[in-house]
């Protein structure tokens, strides 16, 4: 795939966030296959009994029992004890990973972009709920934030550092919309992926239960299994959204050319002919179709798209109808 030359990359929160796409998505809320306990009480209706306000039934009082849950009333009719007990109410934590390798760095649509906005809009979907957000990303390169400008006549923006990883963490309402726009917008697309390291990494430091979103294209080297196996710990849903640009799909090159790896710089000579390309969209076709059956053993929901696909599509057709977003 050749890398997108002239590249207008989003720089506010307007750039991420469409409001023609906030109003279609306003009342949906992330879904899961289990009920999550958090570590604070929140707003996801829990099938426990605990100590909200809202009434959920009675049971017989038992020795050590709270006597400030007692229902006298019931009391002073069946002189019997029972307690009164209530809907709990819990919090589900949000985490966004997002593949800024140079892979990423290409397409039209631009793939990154894409990402950023897809992220940005589940992002807000969750802060508007009260869900915990959080958001990552491995590879790629920080950078401090400048007017927005077209990069064709512009400088190479100033570098803060190209960690492996970047980490925002316990974002909660919407308030905080700003602060994940502003960290989306903060890192560029860079460098090779280690999506094992990053896996690692996200799983020993991620916090409380919930859902887990990783948009990738999952063209690493050295292959997408060790990474999601991690990522797939206990208490996360995991959602592994591929993304491919239209070109890689159905590539617009012929002829001889010399051809240069973005990430780790390898070279190659090849022949661009018809029955080349055919093999080459029966090779991307068996390795989507080895990532769909890897996600689908063991239980992780798994969508292909392409850059081009609307927002809106993605989150009320896909993601709604997969039960990510109810």
């Amino acid at each position: 795939m050749l890398r997108s030359g002239a590249i207008l990359r989003p720089a506010s929160l307007d750039d991420l966030l469409d409001s023609a796409v906030v109003a279609k998505v306003a009342r949906l809320d992330f879904a899961s296959r289990r009920i999550f306990a958090g570590r604070l009480k929140g707003e996801r209706r829990s099938k426990k009994r605990g100590e909200s306000v809202e009434f959920a039934d009675h049971r017989p009082y038992a020795t050590g029992d709270d006597l400030r849950h007692i229902d006298w009333n019931i009391f002073g009719r069946l002189d019997r004890l029972f307690l009164k007990l209530f809907m709990e109410e819990e919090d589900l934590s949000l985490h966004l990973v997002l593949d800024a390798s140079a892979s990423s760095d290409c397409g039209e649509p631009h793939k990154f972009t894409f990402m950023q906005k897809c992220a940005m809009t589940l992002g807000y979907i969750g802060l508007v709920n009260l869900n915990r957000v959080a958001c990552s990303t491995f590879a790629g390169q920080n950078w401090e934030l400048s007017p927005r400008r077209d990069e064709a006549d512009a400088p190479a923006p100033a570098l803060s550092g190209r960690p492996a990883l970047l980490s925002l963490r316990d974002l909660r309402g919407r308030r905080r919309a700003q602060d994940l726009a502003r960290f989306l917008c903060t890192v560029a697309p860079a460098g090779a992926s280690d999506f094992r390291e990053a896996g690692k990494r996200i799983a020993l430091a991620r916090r409380g239960k919930g859902v887990m979103v990783v948009f990738s294209d999952f063209l690493m080297k050295e292959g997408f299994e060790e990474g999601l196996r991690l990522l797939k710990g206990r208490g996360y849903d995991l959602v592994a959204i591929q993304v491919l640009s239209p070109q890689e799909i159905d590539p617009p090159i012929r002829g001889d050319l010399r051809l240069k790896d973005v990430e780790d710089a390898n070279l190659a000579e090849v022949t661009i002919s018809a029955p080349l390309l055919k093999r080459y969209k029966a090779a991307l076709e068996s390795h989507r179709g080895a990532l769909h059956d890897f996600c689908a053993r063991r239980e992780i929901t798994f969508m292909s798209i392409t850059s081009d696909v609307p927002i809106d599509t993605l989150i009320l057709e896909h993601l709604r109808r997969r039960g990510v977003l109810a």
